[in-house]
């Protein structure tokens, strides 16, 4: 059992718990929610013992095995198999003992080691280390591929599977879903399902913690309060508390009318498609829990667009994907699409299949490499990329950012709409380098809103967001009158906001007929059969090699020895290819990194003298103020640095 008794702590000057109190037992999963800068983060370095209490205690049992993900993956050579493997620490300690004995010509040592190994399973590990890998997303070829080899996203991911190796009696995840797609997540559900022992998960991903959790414990105000129940019931209990508790009734008498009002009108013209009525049903929940959120720290909703023309755009045979020096790189192929006005298609499909290629064409951000694209007179696009944070300039302010699209409007009038996105006062006037990742997220939505798009483009628009402004999003979205195209691994934004799907695959864009629980289950059926594909292929292979593959005729065998020289020679050129598109990418890649680390060096100190409480004696107070400012400009350029990043392993993902 976890136990937290009257728990106390504080960082810096700042308090983040104060006398609380909480249990976990064996085998319960938590879903641990709260504001960002709560604490969450904290309460797990408090777990694995990296902080201590300032008052009160602590306790669980001492011989319980705590498995996380790290926050860092070493370039090494060794392939991401044996880098999984050594999630299971027990069992490399074994085969060590195993190569000491043999080594020293110790028999019985050896033996017993032997007996050890068996026990603990070893010789069906490469095979779970395999299993964890194909889940998250890895070909079996890539599970051969040394760890240096694979991009951040990636080795996120490896750092995964080997916290998923890991024989552990608690299992901490702290936004796991974050480089995920939607199958890997539905995988890793599936997986955590079946988990024995005890799981704490940070995650604004509302799906993933009411699948997967049964306990939420929730961070506010210095205390975390345990619920029975997933993220849902929590915030119907939490609801209802809130009624009982604040004098805010009207308010959320008039959000629930509100909601109430679109609900019908929706309803009115739902067909029978199950699409259609998942998102019905999605409403009716935001309609049951808009009290829990009558606290928000802000809702918005979108600008009536103008008019707009039907079809919105028409692709026809459109192939779209990178082009430069060294020719073309095709990811999505033979794309025929109308897109009629009012539609609300939300895009399904793996990482790296080319949903934000896609997205970019349509934007226009990305030219097509053949076919037509026709766009309908008085077509507005709104586009939100997938790191859009990017093209904000940090050292001008929110208002300056909306000043530059709307020249000619009043300084008053654009103060307003900001306010209505939570940027008032001076948080309006100020620099947005310091700004969150959140906050951030929030004004690029902001300005994209207030073009008044009568055509939504957006790629992943949650990433940034907590789950008190998805929620504002989703409910903004459910009730935007223009014509919507999603990317998102958030399945409940695309149930409330979506009526239908389609999915990019095989380098194809087709319908996909069903809603996303449909989609779930084709995904486990579909890795299902590629585990029974590759069990028989691993079965025939090693046939094949016993009979010394002498059922071929000589003429068959020339015919694949010719095929076989052709192929190596296009790998070949392909791979000439893309290793030339490749290198500047890496380049630009080890110069942020080299830039990144010496900023963190740096930013280890500031974080160290501001947090000493000798920092504030009066004499220190010059000191102590250039560092606070330094912290915050390194802060931002860590920010900058970790957003050009991602986006030069995401252009480095797409090429392959």
């Amino acid at each position: 059992m976890i136990r937290f008794n009257q728990f106390s702590l504080a960082r810096g000057t700042k308090p983040l718990f104060e006398q609380t109190t909480f249990t976990l037992n064996p085998g319960e999963k938590a879903g641990l929610v709260g504001a960002n800068g709560a604490g969450k983060s904290t309460l797990f370095a408090v777990l694995l013992g990296e902080l201590h209490a300032d008052g009160g205690d602590f306790s669980m049992p001492p011989s319980w095995q705590i498995a996380h993900v790290a926050q860092e993956t070493p370039a090494v050579d060794k392939t991401a198999l044996a880098y999984t493997l050594d999630g299971d620490a027990a069992l490399r300690a074994i085969e060590a003992a195993i190569a000491a004995a043999s080594a020293a010509h110790d028999g019985a040592a050896e033996g017993e080691a032997h007996a050890a190994f068996a026990d603990a399973d070893g010789y069906t590990a490469p095979a779970r280390a395999e299993a964890l890998l194909l889940g998250l997303g890895f070909t079996l070829e890539q599970t051969r591929l040394p760890v240096a080899s694979f991009s951040g996203g990636w080795r996120m991911r490896l750092n995964l599977a080997q916290a998923l190796m890991c024989r552990s009696d608690l299992l901490l995840l702290d936004e796991p879903t974050n480089h995920l797609d939607l199958d890997a997540i539905v995988w890793l559900e599936d997986w955590l399902h079946r988990y024995p022992g005890t799981l704490i998960v940070i995650s604004h991903d509302r799906e993933f913690l009411d699948s997967v959790c049964n306990v939420t414990l929730h961070l506010e105000q210095q205390q975390i309060k345990r619920y029975g129940g997933n993220y849902s019931q929590f915030e119907i209990l939490r609801a209802q508390q809130i009624a009982l508790q604040q004098s805010s009734y009207e308010k959320q008498r008039r959000t629930v009318e509100h909601l109430q009002s679109y609900i019908n009108r929706f309803k009115a013209q739902a067909t029978k498609a199950r699409q259609a009525q998942s998102r019905v049903k999605a409403l009716e929940k935001m309609e049951l829990i808009a009290p829990a959120h009558a606290s928000s720290p802000f809702t918005f909703e979108f600008r009536t667009p103008d008019s707009a023309p039907n079809p919105m755009m028409v692709m026809e045979s459109v192939r779209c994907g990178y082009r430069n020096e060294s020719g073309e790189i095709p990811i999505v192929e033979h794309v025929t699409l109308s897109i009629q006005n009012g539609q609300r298609i939300g895009l399904l499909g793996a990482n790296g299949q080319g949903k934000s290629t896609l997205i970019k064409t349509l934007a226009g951000t990305l030219e097509a490499l053949g076919g037509d694209v026709r766009e309908g007179k008085g077509l507005r696009i709104g586009y939100f990329a997938q790191h859009q944070l990017e093209t904000l300039r940090p050292q001008d302010s929110a208002l300056q950012h909306l000043a530059r699209l709307a020249p000619d409007t009043r300084e008053q009038e654009l103060r307003d709409y900001l306010g209505g996105f939570n940027f008032s006062g001076e948080m309006a006037t100020a620099a947005i380098a310091p700004f969150s990742g959140g906050e951030k997220a929030r004004l690029a939505l902001a300005l994209v809103i207030w073009q008044k798009p009568n055509l939504l483009l957006l790629d992943e628009p949650t990433n940034h967001l907590d789950l008190e402004t998805r929620h504002a999003l989703t409910m903004a979205l459910a009730q935007f009158e223009g014509t919507l195209i999603l990317v998102s691994h958030d399945r409940h934004l695309l149930r409330a906001t979506t009526d239908q799907f389609m999915l990019v695959a095989k380098h194809r864009l087709q319908p996909f007929d069903g809603d996303l629980d449909d989609y779930r289950d084709w995904l486990l059926q579909h890795a299902a059969e590629q585990r029974a594909a590759l069990k028989a292929g691993n079965v025939g292979n090693t046939g094949g090699v016993a009979n010394g593959g002498s059922s071929n005729s000589s003429g068959m065998g020339e015919d694949n020895a010719a095929n076989r020289k052709e192929q190596r020679r296009q790998d070949a050129e392909t791979r000439q290819k893309l290793s030339s598109l490749k290198k500047p990418l890496q380049n630009r890649i080890n110069k942020i990194e080299k830039e990144m680390d010496a900023l963190n060096a740096e930013k280890a100190t500031l974080d160290a003298f501001v947090a000493d409480p000798a920092s504030y004696d009066p004499e220190q107070k010059t000191k102590l103020t250039e560092a606070i400012r330094r912290q915050a400009d390194v802060n931002a350029r860590l920010e900058a640095l970790e957003a050009e990043w991602l986006d030069t392993h995401e252009e480095l993902e797409q090429i392959g």
